[in-house]
């Protein structure tokens, strides 16, 4: 992926992104506790795990680490675990870039489709979702939580 300028790269995180990706997931996802009554799941998530278990990358701008993406990759898909911009950094397009370079890595590895789930009451993430072309394919309860599950045919 070709980034906008010298100061903006894209790249695999690496072990010791792990606290900084924490970090910014706090910071990204911090809007949503008072929405959901509960903390979203990428604020509590292990990501020195994600990094080693996972596709995990990072965009770094400023030295900095701005946006992040974590994928899962399955036998028949690839899952989106989360994106998280900084709130600093929204407006700039990191969102989307993430989402494009998922939807490559998707072509890349020959699977149809990428898939996502993302809270209900997380209306600005699922209206996002669908006008980059996601459906909705159906709802879950997990515990005291509404999952909505949404997937793009590649």
């Amino acid at each position: 992926m070709d980034s906008a300028s010298d100061a903006e790269k894209l790249e695999p995180a690496g072990p010791d992104d792990a606290g900084k990706l924490t970090d910014l997931a706090r910071r990204a996802y911090a809007h949503y506790i008072p929405v959901l009554n509960a903390v979203p799941l990428p604020m509590t998530a292990d990501y020195g795990a994600l990094i080693r278990d996972h596709d995990v990358w990072v965009i770094r701008t400023e030295g900095r680490i701005a946006a992040s993406l974590v994928l899962v990759h399955l036998d028949d898909h690839l899952l989106i675990e989360s994106i998280a911009v900084d709130p600093q950094s929204q407006g700039r397009g990191f969102g989307r870039k993430l989402l494009g370079w998922s939807i490559r890595r998707t072509r890349d590895a020959g699977l149809p489709e990428i898939r996502l789930y993302t809270n209900i009451l997380m209306t600005s993430n699922r209206d996002w979702y669908g006008r980059q072309g996601f459906e909705e394919t159906h709802r879950e309860q997990r515990g005291d939580k509404r999952i909505v599950h949404m997937r793009k045919t590649l």
